[in-house]
């Protein structure tokens, strides 16, 4: 398929709005001292996050993000021995992740929680066998 001029200035008109809502990204460094992936913007401010917390770094070893490269737009984090991209835009709004992802770690987080309530409530079933069995209905064949 070719690209029609009109539709390559489309898509840099786009590319040029996108870059202008989000500063540019002047370096990427892992921090093995603090274990963060360290992230400086052109506007000054400076993100350091675990890369445990984010999708497709999670399970990173530190030699895997030494060598992290800044996408040509500036907009972009190119880890090559993990084949990870992070977008920052994408970063930024769905904070370090897919929305999805996302809300499966906060899920988890959440499962984890622990009041007084919650233990009460545990013993009590507890002292009662537990959660009732489900009964699977006999369906006739």
């Amino acid at each position: 398929m070719d690209i029609t001029d009109k539709q390559f200035e489309a898509a840099n008109q786009r590319a040029a709005d996108k870059k202008a809502l989000f500063p540019s990204v002047l370096s990427v460094r892992y921090d093995r001292r603090v274990a963060r992936v360290v992230i400086v913007l052109a506007s000054g401010l400076e993100l350091a996050f675990s890369p445990r917390q984010v999708q497709g770094l999670e399970h990173a070893h530190p030699a895997e993000l030494a060598d992290a490269e800044i996408s040509p737009s500036g907009l972009a984090i190119h880890f090559p021995h993990l084949d990870a991209d992070l977008y920052l835009p994408a970063l930024l709004e769905g904070f370090l992740g897919s929305k999805r992802w996302m809300a499966s770690e906060i899920g988890k987080i959440g499962g984890k929680a622990s009041s007084e309530a919650k233990s009460k409530a545990a013993r009590e079933n507890g002292k009662l066998g537990g959660r009732p069995r489900k009964h699977k209905e006999l369906s006739a064949v």
